[in-house]
């Protein structure tokens, strides 16, 4: 490794945890962005596939959030929640009338972990119980609540929860009992599932939390409608449905705003939506929308320091109108169509490529070895060819053999193109290397 990167490194091995881990073999510092693209401290410029983890939602440097950001600093900085706060309040009203939810109310928070947690103190007082259905492969935040809803146990370093979990059937993965169901079919078996583990169950259940496309799970998808058969379900048994947003909410989907909308047949809809990561564009916010009847149900005193600060909620609303303001969502559907048809070409010719699944500009690419399993190997070695060709992307799934490419929704067809052919190439380079 050489200079910069190298001794940057070692400084961050001497005092961060050895559990932090960093991509690539030669980990790179990111030193400034414009765009879709970014520049490590070294001078390389690349291509932002991953956008820090789904985060940078419209465009790196954007000069409507910074300008935001900078007039908001210039006047106050911090206030908490014990004082009026206006860009809180505007940007608490136009989530609320985003959300789709009934009757919606707002709490900021500082990140997904901790809107994941409020979301569960919600449910479990709101149904005066700890039990909480979630997905199988599902991730829900790194907190001591969050990791014990979350079904991936390479991000569950505990068995210590404070919430009794049953894990339930919902996504199509290559190598599932269920996997070669048609959609209609998988739906029917996923909901008798649901059916049976609720007749194992004692008391009552709070509520089911889950993500409707998985991020740290590899991308991997219910059918559409699934989560509103579901819902048919838990409304029988009065237990609440929160849709995990954090990846999949502002449009990112392209097909719709929120991913619980592709789910939403007779009318079908979450009493709560979880959210972070895109809508800050690289901010620490997250938050949850519930029906106000849920939300004001907490029966003691609550404030927040940082969740809803008034320099987060100025930049976020900057960067949601800009979203609004040039449909974003729509250049999601129409780019990602692009670069989507790419990448199912290269699945068709190259056998390293066992999957390419997701929605919009949330789009994940399985590698699997000669004889079809996962190869995280595979993963791995494409990750570093991308990176060298010039593109960032990130790798997830249950066996970290899955391809994550989430670019800022703002990318161009040109730019889609470029990065696509430099992924096709690493796609080639991960086939030979574990040939």
């Amino acid at each position: 490794m050489n200079g910069t990167h190298a001794d940057l490194h070692k400084r961050r091995q001497a005092v961060l945890p050895s559990w932090l881990s960093t991509y690539y073999a030669e980990p790179i510092e990111i030193d400034h962005g414009e765009g879709r693209h970014v520049w490590d401290a070294e001078g390389n410029r690349y291509l932002d596939f991953f956008g820090g983890i789904l985060t940078t939602m419209t465009a790196h440097a954007l000069p409507e959030v910074t300008a935001a950001v900078s007039e908001q600093a210039g006047k106050i900085l911090h206030s908490s929640t014990l004082y009026l706060n206006r860009p809180m309040i505007e940007l608490a009203e136009q989530v609320a009338e985003l959300s789709g939810i009934d009757d919606p109310k707002v709490f900021f928070t500082s990140s997904g972990t901790e809107a994941t947690d409020t979301a569960l103190l919600l449910a479990t007082g709101y149904r005066a119980s700890n039990q909480v259905l979630a997905l199988r492969n599902s991730y829900h935040g790194r907190s001591f609540s969050s990791v014990a809803i979350t079904g991936n146990s390479g991000w569950s370093p505990t068995s210590l929860s404070p919430v009794q979990t049953f894990y339930v059937h919902g996504t199509r993965r290559p190598g599932q009992p269920l996997a070669e169901l048609s959609d209609a079919d998988l739906i029917a078996a996923c909901v008798a599932d649901l059916e049976d583990v609720l007749g194992q169950v004692r008391d009552n259940v709070a509520c089911l939390i889950a993500e409707p496309i998985q991020g740290v799970g590899g991308f991997s998808m219910p059918p559409d409608g699934l989560l509103g058969e579901f819902k048919k379900v838990l409304d029988r048994h009065g237990i609440l449905w929160i849709s995990d947003e954090v990846q999949t909410g502002w449009g990112r989907t392209g097909d719709h705003f929120w991913g619980w909308q592709a789910h939403a047949q007779d009318g079908a809809k979450p009493d709560m939506i979880t959210f972070a990561k895109g809508l800050g564009n690289g901010l620490s916010i997250g938050g949850v929308v519930a029906r106000a009847e849920i939300m004001d149900s907490v029966p003691a005193n609550s404030i927040s320091t940082f969740g809803g600060s008034p320099v987060t909620t100025a930049g976020a609303l900057a960067n949601l109108r800009y979203a609004l303001d040039h449909d974003l969502q729509g250049n999601a559907r129409r780019v990602g169509a692009v670069l989507r048809a790419r990448l199912d070409d290269a699945a068709a010719r190259l056998p390293v490529v066992g999957d390419v699944r997701g929605r919009g500009l949330m789009l994940g690419v399985e590698l699997v070895d000669a004889h079809g399993r996962p190869s995280p190997a595979a993963a791995t070695e494409a990750l570093e060819a991308a990176r060298r060709g010039g593109v960032l992307i990130g790798k997830g799934g249950l066996h970290g053999n899955v391809l994550r490419i989430a670019p800022p929704l703002s990318i161009t067809e040109d730019e889609a193109t470029e990065g696509a052919a430099v992924l096709v190439a690493a796609f080639q380079e991960a086939g030979r290397v574990i040939a």
